[in-house]
């Protein structure tokens, strides 16, 4: 009788994960074409304003999250990443500094490469500290917009116009509601997708490693400081991303989206979501943009409306929405002896 191979585990395992990236890819290529189809059954620019806006948010929620998840860290501070990439647009078309195409390019770069610097300083802090500090960079950021009018133009904002022709496409189309919706919604999806691989990654399995246990991670030769801030960069690189569409799709911007009440919402909707899977946040950003505006047409508080819907969540649901539809999926798929 032969001995079974000692490799057959590993076999099974590495079949069982590509059968999940398989599962997984033909998920987002599903989701990807819903995104497609929404044109042809929604005609109300009204609508698709709304859904823009979601889309968008989805993106910085998700950058938020992806920290949550990959380094154990809270950012009050992520608006920041946001903003300057909606201000690096602006800026940029609005003095006719560079060519739009590479003005888009330098409004991700450049908030990416700052937050890898900063991430460099931050990652070394434990706990609370970590967001204090993230919520003090963001909000000296914020002021030095307010009061640096001849820069930003204050409390008023800079609004701009976009040349005739970004990237061959023209303006007027790119700003056609339907239209920016589906270029959202595409780069939501890429987005969810690549993070959702590099979580799979050597790399995401390191950092994960890391934020369970970083002395035990240091012990055996690893360094940490390095992969924390590059996770950190990236999910700024996400928010930053949200925010150039935002500029793309408003042609303004202001010093609201620097506030730290917009890095509050961003983590309101990752804790919503849940931050268990990359694409949760994505959930909370939905469920939170569609219930503030329902909620907003019947009073003005609503913002008590939502403190009190993340308090039941964060009660009931501790890993959020898509944690707890993971959790249904795996109670239903478990099979259950019967006395």
């Amino acid at each position: 009788m032969t001995e079974p191979s000692a490799t057959a585990p590993k076999v099974r395992s590495v079949r069982g994960s590509v059968r999940g990236v398989s599962v997984q890819t033909i998920g987002y290529a599903v989701v990807t074409c819903v995104g497609f189809a929404f044109p042809l059954v929604i005609t109300s620019p009204q609508i698709f304003t709304l859904l823009t806006q979601a889309t968008i948010s989805a993106l910085l929620a998700i950058g938020v999250g992806f920290l949550i998840r990959q380094n154990g860290a809270v950012s009050f501070g992520h608006a920041l990443y946001f903003g300057l990439g909606a201000y690096g647009v602006a800026l940029a078309v609005r003095h006719n500094a560079f060519p739009i195409e590479f003005a888009l390019l330098l409004a991700l770069a450049v908030p990416t490469l700052l937050a890898f610097g900063v991430g460099l300083v931050l990652v070394r802090v434990q706990g609370v500290a970590i967001g204090m500090l993230t919520l003090a960079v963001a909000q000296a950021f914020y002021e030095l917009v307010v009061h640096w009018r001849e820069l930003a133009n204050g409390d008023d904002g800079l609004a701009f116009s976009l040349p005739s022709h970004v990237f061959g496409a023209p303006a007027a189309w790119i700003q056609n509601p339907a239209n920016m919706f589906v270029i959202c919604w595409l780069a939501l999806m890429l987005v969810m997708a690549v993070l959702s691989t590099l979580a799979r990654s050597h790399f995401g399995t390191l950092t994960l490693a890391i934020r369970d246990n970083e002395e035990r991670a240091r012990f055996i030769g690893y360094a940490t400081t390095l992969p924390r801030a590059l996770v950190f960069a990236l999910s700024a690189a996400v928010a930053a991303l949200a925010g150039t569409l935002f500029a793309l799709y408003n042609s303004f911007a202001s010093p609201e989206i620097l506030d730290w009440s917009y890095s509050g919402a961003a983590l309101i909707m990752a804790i919503i979501g849940g931050t268990r899977f990359v694409w949760g946040p994505a959930i909370g950003a939905a469920i939170y943009y569609f219930f503030k505006d329902a909620a907003g047409d019947f009073t003005e508080h609503w913002p008590a409306i939502v403190g009190l819907m993340l308090v039941i969540v964060t009660v009931l649901l501790p890993r959020g929405i898509s944690g707890a539809f993971h959790a249904l999926i795996n109670y239903r798929s478990t099979p259950r002896s019967h006395s």
